[in-house]
């Protein structure tokens, strides 16, 4: 009996022990995947993305990320609005978008008919809508200059996008890259030969450019900080998005700050600065190229669009940035942040480091996170690549007055 009644409560013990134990491992495996899932970002209130219809519906609201590195040697807080986590990798999927949907609202697009999106780019938007157009039904042609990164040309190829290059020339050529897509959309449309139509989506004076900006990335901007934000920087190509951001931006805080960051040989820093759309570069025989003398592609611009003056009234100052700065920025921020950017992102980054050591300490900043260093890997990014990786922020800004406010 004594053995019997030793043996129960030995059971007894070992069963509460394993039962203690049990409970112990179980508190610990949920405490480990609570504390692994917070660092992913999840929160107690927050919820995974809802399922979606199609890939259109992945576009916008897309993240915002402290850049540490240089809100740390500024004082400020430095953010960067990351458009290239849009499904196409670039803010212009939201324009290319809404583009589509007015065309399909004013019947001229109707899918599976075999109609055409025509229109002229560095790249970027014709990448959005070759994506968008093979979710929606439609064929995209692209013209790009001849001297477009071979990375862009290719995901367009892939993507299965018609690309014709045309020599990099001036807006009043009609061979130029814009005017050979407004003409094939209105050759293919007058072809009374087949019932497919040509669009010409003309994202350069197309009005639905800087609105599409105005009614998504501005808010989403607005309300990822808080309602707290002193400077917004970002550069202009068709002039929609720095436009469009603005313009919204503005209306919620009339004494915020907006800074057009502008590559050498563009004329937009010169029409914010001095009201004249002219570069020294633009002299008789100094050009390397026949639109923009940089090696950024997707910003800067020598003529006025509709889409800037939208929101030209709403720019408070512009900063120039050479292609080298641009360059080392981009080994910086890929070396210390992780960010692996295009060279228009970078710009964005050399302007928000200077507009940050003249501010306030704790001064809030935003600039676009374009599009990745990916698309850029043959011209920008070789370049970038014969930088040191420790290359510093003095280095970057080349001017003695502003590193010497540089945090240490």
């Amino acid at each position: 009996d004594y053995t019997h009644s030793f043996t129960l409560m030995m059971s007894s013990d070992v069963g509460r022990v394993i039962t203690v134990t049990a409970l112990a491992s179980g508190l610990v495996t949920t405490a480990v995947t609570i504390f692994a899932l917070r660092c992913l970002g999840y929160r107690k209130n927050s919820a995974l993305p809802e399922r979606k219809n199609g890939i259109a519906d992945l576009i916008g609201n897309t993240p915002m990320v402290k850049v540490r590195s240089l809100s740390k040697l500024t004082g400020a807080d430095i953010y960067a609005k990351l458009e290239m986590a849009n499904p196409g990798g670039s803010a212009k999927d939201r324009t290319a978008l809404a583009i589509i949907r007015q065309f399909e609202a004013d019947g001229k697009l109707v899918p599976g008919r075999g109609d055409v999106v025509f229109e002229g780019t560095s790249g970027s938007t014709g990448i959005s809508f070759a994506m968008l157009c093979n979710s929606l039904g439609y064929t995209a042609h692209i013209c790009v200059q001849s001297d477009t990164s071979p990375e862009k040309i290719a995901l367009l190829r892939s993507y299965g996008a018609d690309v014709e290059k045309v020599k990099p020339a001036s807006i009043v050529d009609p061979e130029q890259y814009v005017n050979a897509a407004r003409s094939g959309a209105e050759k293919l449309t007058s072809d009374t030969t087949t019932e497919s139509r040509g669009v010409f989506a003309d994202q350069f004076e197309n009005d639905v450019n800087w609105r599409i900006h105005y009614e998504t990335t501005g808010p989403e901007i607005w309300e990822q900080m808080h309602h707290k934000l002193d400077y917004f920087i970002s550069g202009s190509g068709t002039g929609g998005t720095i436009s469009g951001i603005a313009r919204y931006l503005k209306s919620q805080n009339s004494g915020l700050n907006v800074v057009l960051a502008d590559p050498q040989g563009s004329g937009m820093y010169n029409r914010v600065k001095h009201g004249v759309m002219y570069d020294p570069v633009e002299k008789e025989g100094t050009r390397r190229r026949h639109q923009v003398d940089t090696i950024v592609e997707g910003i800067g611009l020598n003529r006025v669009t509709h889409n800037f003056l939208e929101g030209e009234d709403f720019i408070d100052d512009s900063e120039r940035v050479t292609d080298e700065q641009a360059i080392k920025m981009a080994r910086f921020l890929n070396s210390n942040d992780g960010l692996f950017v295009g060279a228009s992102s970078a710009i964005n980054a050399v302007v928000a480091a200077r507009v940050a050591l003249k501010a306030r300490n704790g001064a809030q900043i935003v600039i676009i996170g374009c599009d990745s260093g990916a698309r850029h890997l043959s011209k920008f990014w070789k370049k970038a690549l014969e930088i040191p990786r420790d290359v510093s922020l003095e280095n970057i800004i080349d001017d003695s007055e502003l590193s010497s406010h540089i945090i240490h």
